[in-house]
């Protein structure tokens, strides 16, 4: 089976670009946005073999896991834009689900519980599930945003930051391709929810109802400093609020954050 979009995706007239093997599908997005494509469109492969993550940490794909990038072309802030990634995890969360039925009925009490890491990444028990991570450029008077998603769908990194399992190891048997069909249409509702940021606030309360971690002692890693604390909220921004042991709440714009026991790793 080939990667197809899902019905409502096709209907609202999303566009695909499909590869058998790429470098980067983000890559492929952005340089498609600067020879003029507008999207909205998907760029996917099931075999990613130079993406780049969050810090510039390599983002590959073995064959069989699931690298998508979603080009979106829109007249908005690029502070606005950088809260697209809070609906691209709902978007995520909601596929899991859906391709989990089989999954969470077989398996009962034992079955996957996704949860929504701050800024946008998508966790079971504490192991890292899907990385997502934004690009944009300004083109002409827009600005172009690639929202690139990464799934491990039969295999999971080693040696990462924060641990990562795969959908295979937790008893989900399914393919890249039917994923990739359930979140192009969860896509649909989440984007349209956010609707340029005027929609942001409902973004937030959902987001932060599967948020992993709320209420608990939090360490972020900004690059130039450690902040510890409990993760408090998130703001009206994105921002993740830290409420510390002297009681400021303190926002974060950007960071690595490590939960729990975790913390007083990414602490030292």
């Amino acid at each position: 089976m080939g990667f197809a979009l899902g019905p409502r995706a096709l209907s609202a007239g999303y566009k695909l670009a499909a590869f058998e093997r790429t470098g980067s599908t983000n890559t492929e997005a952005i340089e498609r946005a600067r020879g003029g494509e507008r999207g909205p469109m998907w760029f996917v492969t099931s075999e990613q073999t130079a993406g780049r993550g969050r810090r510039q940490r390599a983002w590959i794909a073995p064959r069989g896991n699931l690298a998508a990038s979603i080009l979106e072309v829109m007249n908005v802030p690029p502070a606005v834009a950088a809260t697209l990634g809070f609906a691209a995890g709902l978007a995520e969360e909601a596929a899991l689900e859906k391709v989990s039925l089989e999954a969470a009925l077989r398996l009962g009490e034992g079955r996957p519980r996704y949860a929504l890491k701050w800024p946008n990444d998508v966790l079971v028990g504490g192991k890292k599930l899907v990385g997502i991570g934004l690009e944009a450029e300004v083109i002409g008077d827009r600005l172009a945003v690639v929202v690139g998603m990464g799934t491990n769908v039969v295999a999971a990194p080693e040696g990462t930051p924060t641990p990562a399992v795969s959908l295979a190891a937790l008893g989900v048997q399914i393919s890249a391709e039917e994923l990739f069909s359930a979140l192009s249409d969860a896509w649909v509702e989440f984007r349209g929810i956010w609707d340029n940021g005027r929609g942001f606030a409902e973004i937030r309360k959902l987001w932060l109802k599967r948020a992993a971690g709320l209420g608990e002692g939090v360490a972020i890693n900004t690059g130039t400093t450690t902040l510890e604390g409990i993760f408090d909220t998130i703001d009206d921004t994105g921002c993740l609020i830290v409420r510390t042991a002297d009681g400021r709440c303190l926002p974060v714009a950007a960071g690595e954050v490590f939960f729990g026991s975790a913390a007083s790793v990414g602490a030292a």
